[in-house]
């Protein structure tokens, strides 16, 4: 089942950490930014699952950032929950207005921003229903995959790995980082297991010949990228 990937933007640092902490221990899968700035050149290079946005943020608020998020078609439908110690009720419509999908007032209980967060994603579209690398494609509400348009049978373990890698081309992730995003959070699985089902997963996706897409990196762990293996 894919983790969602939330996207926190606060400049707090104790409670971006206690926010991103406990979203972590729910199972999510979590990044940080400190400013507007930051969260936009994140969704610019990936776009999460969802964004909570603190509104008072230096240099470009949170307002401003949920605004040209909301002006631009890949996303325009992100989902936003916008938070802030402003708490009239102007405030909130007006956080609302801008585009914002709910609104937390601070300080704002963990049980709280867990339901608002469950809800949201419940009602959102996967932000990307279809993934694509090279002559891969991963349907994700089908939870099928072809590669040169023949279907591959995957496991379950097998199918998560590749979506994660699929949702992060060309980066290198330790064993322990494929662990802790591809595995269910109560399952308890050593690092070598991690080998064992990249290999069936690379040999599921070379059955029908082709280049090798999962490179191994020699003391740093694998990619889903076209280049050779490298020490």
């Amino acid at each position: 089942m894919h983790k969602a990937d939330l996207l926190v933007v606060e400049d707090d640092p104790a409670l971006a950490r206690l926010v991103c902490y406990n979203l972590e221990k729910q199972g999510y899968m979590v990044r940080h930014a400190a400013d507007g700035e930051a969260a936009l050149e994140y969704v610019r290079q990936r776009r999460p699952d969802l964004i909570l946005l603190d509104w008072m943020l230096p240099g470009i608020s949170g307002l401003e950032v949920c605004r040209r998020l909301r002006e631009q078609a890949r996303t325009a439908a992100l989902p936003i929950i916008m938070f802030s110690a402003r708490g009239e009720e102007a405030d909130t419509i007006r956080g609302l207005d801008t585009g914002a999908d709910d609104y937390l007032v601070k300080p704002f209980s963990m049980d709280a921003l867990f339901a608002r967060v469950k809800a949201i994603l419940r009602r959102a579209p996967p932000a990307d229903k279809t993934l694509r690398f090279d002559t891969l494609v991963m349907d994700r509400v089908s939870h099928k995959v072809e590669r040169d348009g023949r279907l591959l049978s995957l496991g379950p373990t097998e199918y998560r790995l590749l979506e994660f890698l699929m949702l992060h081309p060309a980066q290198v992730f330790s064993r322990e980082e494929l662990l802790k995003h591809a595995w269910e959070r109560s399952s308890f699985v050593e690092l070598r297991t991690v080998d064992v089902h990249i290999r069936r997963l690379r040999q599921t996706l070379n059955e029908g010949g082709g280049v090798d897409l999962i490179r191994t990196v020699r003391a740093r762990g694998y990619a889903l990228d076209k280049v050779q293996d490298q020490d």
